[in-house]
């Protein structure tokens, strides 16, 4: 049964130059303790999408759908209060850049206790003990010191396995990981998403996980949506969409993957379809 369901999402800007679409008329459903990958290009609406539902975006967003719903609760008519008691609780994101995400004012420790102490209603001293236990469970060395760091003193591994304790605080039901490897050397990038899936399994999480990267989505995925410009171009089991893909954007992302080169240079989606329109 779907966790979650995004029936005829759009979400428009408001520009100086009027009005853009980001995401156009898009369907996305999870079920309980699936992982889903959105794959696509940047700009691809990957990111808006999920923004949309954990009602990040800027003002200058408007946002519409015919259903958003967070197991069978009306994400877009629910009042901002009861919203926002989802929001950080049930339904946790991960964001890019990891460094830039955490306030370098501040210790990782009392970022993650704040949210602890917030979401859970713990005291200082139980905030403390479950953030060691989170650290712990990331894999964070030396938890006990890292809790005294400030993000800057921190690898990029580190602090994306900080950003990840803080999603799983709360132990929520929806996670949502937005290109969690990026900017990460390939050894640490396994590490990470070995982590995932682990705390996916043990937690029974609904994992989506949002990228552009195919090999990722092999490893990981159970299915697969592929957006280009804000809509949705195709989805299937994760097997499917690597042996038989429906869509010349899905064949032109695979066809662009280092391991199908066949020239000098790896072609292109814009290669890609120009030879479907000589044909």
């Amino acid at each position: 049964m779907a966790i979650l369901n995004i029936r005829n999402l759009t979400v428009r800007f408001a520009t100086a130059t009027g009005s853009f679409t980001a995401v156009d008329g898009v369907d996305i459903s999870v079920d309980r303790g699936e992982v889903l990958a959105i794959v696509g290009e940047s700009g691809s609406g990957k990111s808006v999408s999920m923004l949309a539902v954990m009602g990040l975006l800027p003002d200058t967003a408007t946002v519409t759908a015919d259903e958003m719903t967070y197991d069978g609760r009306d994400l877009l008519a629910m009042p901002a209060s009861e919203r926002r008691r989802l929001i950080g609780r049930e339904i946790t994101m991960i964001f890019q850049e990891p460094i830039a995400s955490l306030n370098p004012a501040f210790t990782v420790g009392f970022q993650i206790e704040e949210v602890l102490r917030l979401n859970l209603g713990l005291g200082r001293r139980e905030a403390r003990a479950r953030a060691l236990e989170l650290f712990r469970a990331v894999g964070i060395p030396s938890p006990e010191e890292k809790l005294k760091s400030y993000p800057h003193q921190l690898s990029g591994g580190q602090c994306q396995r900080v950003m990840i304790a803080i999603a799983i605080a709360s132990k929520p039901r929806l996670l949502i990981a937005d290109e969690p490897t990026t900017a990460l050397d390939v050894t640490i990038q396994k590490q990470i998403l070995d982590l995932l899936m682990e705390l996916q399994e043990d937690y029974g999480m609904a994992l989506i996980l949002i990228t552009h990267d195919m090999g990722v989505v092999a490893e990981t995925a159970d299915r697969v949506v592929v957006q280009y410009k804000g809509r949705k171009m195709e989805e299937a089991d994760v097997l499917s969409i690597f042996e038989s893909p429906q869509n010349p954007y899905t064949r032109a992302l695979l066809s662009a993957l280092p391991e199908n080169a066949t020239g000098d240079r790896l072609p292109t989606v814009s290669d890609f379809f120009s030879a479907e329109a000589a044909r």
